[in-house]
C-alpha cells in the first residue's frame, strides 16, 4: 500500500515486523515533499520499525494526531477518538492540500467475550453464515458476533469523518478509500492465503472524480494500486517522485472509464504471497507461499509443506491470534473430541492447492490432485512462477531462503530462546494456545 511494490518485491519487508529498508519511499514522504499537510492517527506503519539514513527515527506517515480520546465501549476497544482526531487533523491542515491515514486498531484482537449480545443488542441467531472451517456452536457466533460489534463501532467512526468532511465542503473532491489490510484475525484466515485471507472489503469515494457511480466493474485490484493512484491525483509522477518503480497501477482510467464489467483487459489475475509472517519456527524460517486467482480458481503452492503454517505448536501458533474460536478449535483435538476443524486451521498443508472458488469460496475441496483439473493447475502454476520471476521474485530464482535471513525488528531467535524457559510478552496469544506435548500431524 505504501510503496506500491508487491511483498516480495520489498527485500525485508516481505516479512512481518521488520526493519523497513530506508530505501524504498513511500507515497505519504512523497506528498509532504510536495506540498501536501500529510498525517495519521492510529495503527499507522507496524509493527516494525522504519529509521533515517543518519539512524533517526523515520515517520512514515509523517505526523501523528492522537491527542482526543473517548470512552470505549468495551474494555479491548482503543481509546482513540478517530474522528475527533481527523477534525483536528484538518483544521490544522490550513487549508492546504491533505492526506490522512485513519487507521483502526478495531476489529484486531482482543475481544470482550460475549459483548456482541450483551453490549451490541445482537442474538446468536443472527449468525447466518459460519465459515465451513469452523463448527457451529455458541462459541463460533459468539465470537463472530464480537468481531461484527468491533466493525460496526469502527463504522461509527467513519461515518462521523464523512460529516466533518460535508461540514467543511470538502466530501466532494475528497477522495477517500476504506478498506483491510487483511482478513479477519481468525483461525486459516489472517496470515492465511485462501479466498477470505485477501478477499477484502474496498470501497472508493470520490464524488468529483468518480464518473458514472454505481458501475460494477470486475476488474482485479489490490493494494499496490494506491500508491500509484494518490500520486497520479496529486499530478506527481513515479520518476518525480523518487520512489522505487511502482508495480501497482493507478486506478484513476477506471474512475474516468463508464462502462462497466471488464475495463482493463490486463486486470484479469490476482498474485498472492507470504514468506515470514510471525516468529515461533526453528530458526526464525517462515512458510512461503505464492498464489493466484485467475478465472474464478485459486492456486497456491507451498514451499516447504513440511513446516507448521501457523508456526510451531510448542510456540503457541504463534501465526494465529489469541481467542475463543481458536482456544475451541486446540482443545477439542486435545480432548479427542475433534480434529477436522483443528488440522484445516493449523494441521500441515500440501504443497500444492486449487480450489473452485465459485463452488468453493472457504477452500474446503482441495482440487490439486483430481485429474480433472490437472491441466488447469498446472497453467496457473506456469503462469504465476513466470509473472512472479518477471517482479524479481528471489523465491523463482532459487533465492528465496534470502527473504527468511533477514532480521525481524522484534524478537530473534524467538523460537530457541523460548524453547530454553526465556520468557516472552506474547500479548496476542492467549496462555492455554500452547501444546505441552508433541504433535505428529
Amino acid at each position: 500500500m505504501l510503496t506500491g511494490r508487491n511483498p516480495w518485491q520489498l527485500d525485508a519487508a516481505m516479512n512481518h515486523s521488520i526493519f523497513f529498508p530506508n530505501y524504498f519511499k513511500t507515497y505519504p514522504e512523497v506528498l509532504d515533499e510536495n506540498g501536501y499537510f500529510v498525517g495519521y492517527t492510529g495503527k499507522g506503519y507496524a509493527p516494525g520499525k522504519a529509521f533515517k539514513e543518519d539512524g533517526s527515527k523515520r515517520e512514515i506517515l509523517i505526523k501523528d494526531f492522537s491527542a482526543h480520546k473517548t470512552t470505549p465501549p468495551t474494555k479491548y476497544i482503543s481509546n482513540n477518538d478517530y474522528a475527533s482526531n481527523f477534525g483536528a487533523f484538518l483544521e490544522a491542515s490550513d487549508k492546504k492540500p491533505w492526506a490522512f491515514w485513519l487507521g483502526f486498531t478495531e476489529p484486531h484482537r482482543a475481544y470482550e467475550y460475549g459483548s456482541g449480545v450483551a453490549k451490541g443488542g445482537k442474538k446468536l441467531g443472527m449468525v447466518d453464515n459460519i465459515p465451513k472451517y469452523y463448527p457451529d456452536s455458541d462459541t463460533t457466533r459468539n465470537d463472530l458476533l464480537d468481531y461484527a460489534m468491533e466493525i460496526e463501532y469502527m463504522d461509527s467512526h467513519i461515518e462521523r469523518v464523512l460529516k466533518i468532511l460535508e461540514a467543511s465542503r470538502q466530501l466532494e473532491n475528497t477522495l477517500i478509500v476504506f478498506t483491510s489490510d487483511h482478513g479477519m484475525p481468525f483461525p486459516r484466515v489472517k496470515g492465511n492465503q485462501y479466498l477470505n485471507s485477501n478477499n477484502v472489503p474496498f470501497a472508493v469515494m470520490w464524488k468529483k472524480g468518480i464518473k458514472n457511480a454505481g458501475r460494477v466493474v470486475t476488474d482485479y485490484v489490490n493494494m499496490t494500486d494506491l500508491a500509484p493512484t494518490f500520486l497520479e491525483v496529486a499530478g506527481i509522477t513515479v520518476q518525480k517522485s523518487g520512489m522505487r518503480p511502482i508495480t501497482g497501477k493507478s486506478l484513476v482510467p477506471i474512475f474516468n472509464a463508464t462502462k462497466s464489467g471488464q475495463v482493463d483487459a490486463a486486470r484479469n489475475f490476482q498474485l498472492v504471497g507470504q514468506e515470514r509472517h510471525d516468529f515461533g519456527r526453528p530458526k526464525d524460517v517462515g512458510y512461503p507461499v505464492r498464489g493466484m486467482h485467475k478465472n474464478g480458481f485459486l492456486y497456491l503452492k507451498n514451499y516447504e509443506p513440511d513446516r507448521w503454517p501457523a508456526c510451531n505448536p510448542e510456540t503457541g501458533y504463534l501465526n494465529c491470534d489469541g481467542g475463543p474460536v481458536k482456544t475451541m478449535l486446540l482443545d477439542h483435538r486435545r480432548k479427542g473430541i475433534d480434529k477436522y476443524f483443528w488440522k484445516l486451521s493449523f494441521g500441515k498443508r500440501p504443497a500444492e492447492e486449487l480450489y473452485d472458488l465459485s463452488k468453493d469460496p472457504d477452500c474446503i475441496n482441495n482440487l490439486a490432485q483430481n485429474s480433472n483439473y490437472q491441466s488447469i493447475k498446472k497453467s496457473m502454476e506456469r503462469e504465476m512462477e513466470a509473472k512472479l520471476l518477471a517482479q524479481g521474485d528471489l523465491r523463482m530464482q532459487g533465492y528465496g531462503h534470502l527473504y527468511e535471513q533477514y532480521p525481524g525488528a522484534e524478537v530473534n531467535g524467538f523460537y530457541e530462546r523460548f524453547m530454553k524457559g526465556e520468557k516472552f510478552k506474547l500479548g496476542w496469544v492467549n496462555e492455554g494456545d500452547f501444546e505441552k506435548e508433541a504433535i505428529k500431524d
